[in-house]
């Protein structure tokens, strides 16, 4: 079975596909989608570190996590190798309206493993548009070089979304869960709906 039957099978379920035109907007602006892309990585790292510290105590989530967090962080080197290589500014963060407006959609209160798993869900969900948004670059973008390297990277983030969607299972009520990731899926498409195309963000 290849990664795109696994991945299939285990839905990445997005309510709205990206906008083909996204990838030609994006070659356009390959610096600031690079740079966008390296802090994507910074922070995708940063969120398991974060998971980590705060249910320090559940060590399956603690050991799955931990590989995670470096290669999240190989990957931040890597693209700041891309930009590098092609004498591109590696610029500064902007606002990822994006991630803030699901950060919003985080219930807040409830017990422990509501909690968990909100934040799970969330990650799930970064890591499921990345996964998509890669695999378009890899089969659209000009370059052959950032082709094989967004394939590969494709093929990371599913297994990320995968592993997050698990995690919490494992620790809430599996229907509860997928209850829950059916909301988070319709308003992750009312978002990208509202802020549109933008070919200068991964997201």
């Amino acid at each position: 079975m290849n990664w795109e039957e696994s991945t299939r099978q285990k839905m990445l379920h997005l309510k709205l596909p990206t906008d083909p035109r996204w990838v030609n907007i994006a070659e356009m602006q390959i610096e600031d989608i690079l740079t966008d892309h390296a802090y994507c990585e910074q922070k995708a790292a940063s969120s398991c570190i974060s998971l980590i510290l705060r249910f320090f105590d559940l060590p399956e989530l603690v050991d799955t996590l931990t590989p995670i967090v470096s290669e999240e962080w190989g990957h931040f080197e890597r693209v700041l190798e891309q930009i590098r290589k092609r004498e591109l500014r590696f610029g500064e963060p902007r606002k990822d309206e994006y991630v803030t407006r699901l950060q919003g959609f985080v219930k807040k209160g409830g017990n422990r493993w509501q909690q968990l798993t909100e934040i799970l869900l969330l990650n799930a969900l970064i890591e499921a548009r990345s996964c998509e948004r890669f695999k378009l670059l890899s089969k659209n973008i000009q370059d052959k070089e950032l082709q094989s390297f967004y394939y590969e990277l494709m093929i990371s983030e599913a297994g990320h979304y995968v592993t997050f969607i698990e995690l919490a299972r494992k620790y809430q009520d599996p229907e509860k869960v997928n209850s829950r990731w059916q909301e988070w899926l319709v308003f992750e498409a009312e978002v990208l709906q509202e802020i549109g195309l933008r070919g200068d963000r991964m997201h």
